[in-house]
């Protein structure tokens, strides 16, 4: 098993158990106790869990999240400036996802009318944006999440895999060189890591402050993403560009 994989595993249990003992980790994945050891420390210099005496548990910070009615109410201009640069990316007859998020509602507005483009997504709050638009709509079935009003589960991530899609619009709660693109909701990490093996290119739309971010679960590299961003200010930017492609709104 690769690192990467381990890790992940390792996440996955953590969210699943609150607490996972060192012995049980060794066994599970058939890795050294050292190995095991080294993971725990760099997933905790990540930020993505807490190692106590035998194991490690969740790092809570991670699994917060606003709602909705938060997230629209933040970062308004530089989501509106990230939807218009996103709608200039959409031809003629695409067939597009868009997750749940406020960035990807932002986008909603901005979409063409006249183009013949048909949209999937797991938000029953874009669903009904996109019908008053006039839009050719399917929404992904499955649990309802309240706060964020997304379908997800087995049921969401079933009828996904029926569908290919040209380009993909995904939200994001973190962007870190190190821990990639990341979402405090082990479900919606997973629906979000299927849109982007089904679609030809992944968009993320997310304003600066996401950047230099981390939350509890990874669901793509920065090299499996295009990033589209408000103006960004920072230190380390070349990094990032040497990762994955950036294109930056102008407010």
């Amino acid at each position: 098993m690769l690192t990467e994989e381990r890790q992940q595993r390792i996440i996955q249990l953590v969210q699943q158990n609150n607490i996972v003992k060192l012995h049980e980790l060794t066994k599970l994945l058939q890795a050294s106790e050292s190995t095991i050891r080294r993971d725990l420390q760099d997933l905790e210099d990540q930020g993505l869990l807490k190692r106590i005496h035998g194991g490690a548990q969740k790092n809570s910070r991670l699994l917060q999240e606003a709602d909705m009615q938060q997230k629209t109410t933040v970062h308004t201009l530089e989501k509106q400036a990230v939807a218009r640069l996103a709608s200039q990316q959409i031809a003629p007859e695409d067939v597009l996802y868009l997750d749940a998020g406020s960035s990807t509602l932002a986008l909603i507005d901005f979409l063409p009318t006249d183009q013949n483009i048909q949209v999937v997504t797991n938000s029953v709050q874009h669903a009904a944006r996109l019908i008053d638009r006039g839009i050719q709509t399917i929404i992904l079935g499955g649990k309802i999440k309240l706060s964020t009003q997304a379908t997800l589960g087995y049921t969401a991530i079933e009828q996904l895999s029926h569908y290919r899609f040209t380009k993909v619009f995904l939200g994001t709660n973190g962007i870190d060189l190190a821990a990639g693109i990341t979402t405090p909701d082990p479900e919606e990490a997973s629906l979000k890591h299927q849109a982007i093996a089904h679609g030809e290119i992944a968009y993320i739309l997310a304003d600066s402050s996401k950047f230099g971010q981390v939350t509890f679960t990874h669901f793509a590299n920065l090299a499996d993403v295009t990033i589209i961003t408000s103006p960004l200010e920072l230190e380390n930017l070349s990094e990032y560009q040497s990762k994955t492609t950036i294109l930056e709104a102008s407010l």
